[in-house]
């Protein structure tokens, strides 16, 4: 019961793989554009003051954002043949965390909104776009092993 073509043997991306990849995308791209049109407000929400006034510039935020959105969302397509793209959008959202733990976070309280906002915005997206580029990478590998 040894199968060569048994599905255990080599490394798959599946169809539900690229759907995390474009909701991924999607998701980064949609918060990304509430900072970059919305920021000043966003961040009074954030905050969780309802005085909270900021002149913090969140443009820069929201296009790392956008960009790192729409990068991960075009990586669904051919995730294995465009690897590098889920590798530049990976590299996207580290830039953006590190941005808004640099730049906005000394400003910010930490509170269970801007808890919401790391952990859902943007570890999670990490962790699983991580993953993906993982398995895209080891798909990319096993495919480099078989004769052409």
């Amino acid at each position: 019961m040894n199968n060569p073509s048994s599905t255990n043997e080599f490394p798959m991306f599946t169809m539900s793989n690229r759907g995390i990849l474009l909701l991924s995308g999607i998701y980064t791209a949609a918060w990304a554009a509430l900072f970059k049109w919305f920021g000043p407000q966003l961040f009074s929400w954030l905050s969780m003051q309802i005085d909270f006034s900021t002149t913090m510039p969140t443009g820069f935020y929201g296009i790392v954002g956008i960009i790192s959105g729409i990068i991960i969302l075009l990586s669904a397509f051919y995730p294995i043949s465009w690897i590098y793209l889920t590798a530049l959008g990976l590299f996207g959202k580290l830039v953006s965390i590190l941005t808004f733990l640099l730049l906005y976070m000394p400003e910010l309280e930490w509170n269970k909104r801007v808890a919401f906002h790391l952990f859902f915005n943007e570890i999670l997206c990490i962790i699983l776009v991580g993953i993906m580029l993982w398995k895209a990478w080891q798909v990319k590998k096993y495919l480099k092993t078989l004769p052409a």
